[in-house]
């Protein structure tokens, strides 16, 4: 059977964990291939609501299993908390893989995001402070620390030796910061690695035998693709190898290309993003505001899993969202936050941006040409009726279903999911994310 790839069209926060949460029930494995920390998924169900970080959306289900792939970046104690607040809460995490070819963040990356940030001063990022950056770097250069180091005591205390050496000469000279402590941190990472072993094991192996016996295999993608490395807004992107594409899912959980035929792409119906870079449509007005705080009462404002920062907000980008489509191969779509646009008179969709005394279809990759863009809207009629009750594209106001036909064609793929709320079954679903109708 082959494998799925959810991904997000736009800067991370489109609502992937749901979509995933949602369509898990028809696979039998639900791997999360790239990022670390610094994404985050927000899961609503009978059990409550839930703030992810690194384990899969689809833990939900006892008889789903969950892997974390050799894609992410893990830091030991946040997934340890995350797991004890799982199984606090009833939910099983036998069926949870890590791979042991993942790298760890360790003590010394938190730290060098916080100083790199403070030295970039205007030119800020705006990461999560989280470490991930960093230890994608270590990675990259040969000197990371993997959970398979991190579970066996004498290869860790190699390894933690000869970075702890380098770096605390980077924190003494460059930052006039005190070292750190190598045998406080083998103490405490030892204990932690202790703790992960029952779950670390050849997760590449687990999707590769499932794949073969024809299991149904859902990819979770974290962040945006507008957040890769190599294809969005850099600087202001992701550190992730592989990065937040489609393209990257099969190195991050180790599974050929040829093993993945469809992809799903999450947009919201408008535009988020956290931190700083280039956004086109981003609104400064009460509009902003109304798209921030609406569905904040339940839980579905405009504010960060995993930072708690508030989302810059803005009307859907169709030259982006064009953009990443292609760019994902993407074959369906998963339209979250509809209800969102529930009482606007007038809704807007960006077709092209103007640039000085032209027009332009695509993203130019200068940063200070993306400074002058101004978007070229569409205007579509609103709809005043709330759609957060409604579970068929027929029950929906005439305005909006003319709405999603609209994405349908700056996308070129159908929509074949529209949430309406932030609860499991706030859901318009016609096909499941193997292409089968519902």
């Amino acid at each position: 059977m082959p494998a799925v790839v959810v991904i997000g069209g736009q800067w991370g926060d489109e609502g992937k964990g749901r979509v995933v949460d949602y369509h898990a029930r028809s696979c039998s494995v639900i791997a999360r291939y790239s990022a670390g920390t610094n994404a985050g998924h927000t899961i609503v169900n009978q059990l409550g609501k839930f703030g992810l970080q690194l384990v899969p959306a689809g833990i939900f289900y006892g008889d789903k299993t969950c892997v974390i792939g050799n894609g992410v970046v893990i830091h030991p104690g946040t997934l340890i908390d995350e797991i004890a607040m799982l199984e606090e809460r009833g939910v099983d995490t036998s069926r949870l893989v890590i791979s042991d070819r993942s790298h760890v963040v360790m003590p010394w990356h938190p730290l060098l995001d916080g100083y790199e940030e403070r030295l970039r001063a205007s030119g800020a990022i705006g990461t999560t402070g989280t470490g991930t950056g960093p230890a994608f770097v270590d990675k990259a250069r040969r000197s990371g620390i993997r959970m398979v180091d991190l579970i066996t005591p004498e290869l860790f205390r190699e390894r933690l030796s000869a970075q702890l050496d380098y770096y605390n000469h980077i924190f003494e000279r460059l930052y006039e910061a005190p070292p750190l402590d190598a045998g406080e941190i083998f103490a405490e990472y030892s204990e932690l690695g202790a703790r992960l072993r029952p779950w670390v094991a050849d997760t590449a192996d687990v999707v590769q035998r499932a794949h073969e016996r024809g299991d149904r295999i859902l990819l979770e993608g974290a962040q945006g693709a507008l957040l890769d490395l190599d294809a969005g807004t850099y600087p202001f992107v992701t550190s992730s190898v592989p990065g937040s594409v489609a393209g990257g899912a099969s190195i991050g959980i180790g599974l050929g290309p040829t093993a993945i035929e469809r992809v799903v792409g999450v947009y919201k119906a408008y535009q988020t993003r956290v931190g700083n870079g280039p956004m086109p449509t981003e609104l400064f007005d009460e509009d902003a505001e109304r798209l921030r705080n609406h569905g904040a009462e339940r839980g579905a404002g405009e504010y960060g899993t995993t930072t708690g920062r508030p989302r810059r907000c803005g009307w859907f980008d169709g030259v982006l969202g064009r953009y990443t489509s292609r760019l994902n191969g993407v074959t369906s779509v998963a339209l979250t936050r509809l209800d969102t646009l529930s009482g606007f008179e007038r809704v807007k969709v960006c077709v092209a941006y103007e640039l000085d005394d032209g027009r332009v279809s695509t993203l130019p990759a200068s940063l200070k040409t993306t400074e002058r863009l101004k978007p070229i809207y569409e205007e579509l009629p609103g709809w005043k009726r709330d759609v957060s009750n409604v579970r068929s594209l027929r029950a929906l106001p005439a305005e909006a279903r003319q709405f999603v036909r609209r994405i349908e064609q700056i996308l070129d793929a159908p929509v074949d999911m529209i949430s309406v709320g932030p609860e499991r079954d706030q859901a318009i679903v016609t096909r499941d994310v193997f292409g089968s109708a519902v």
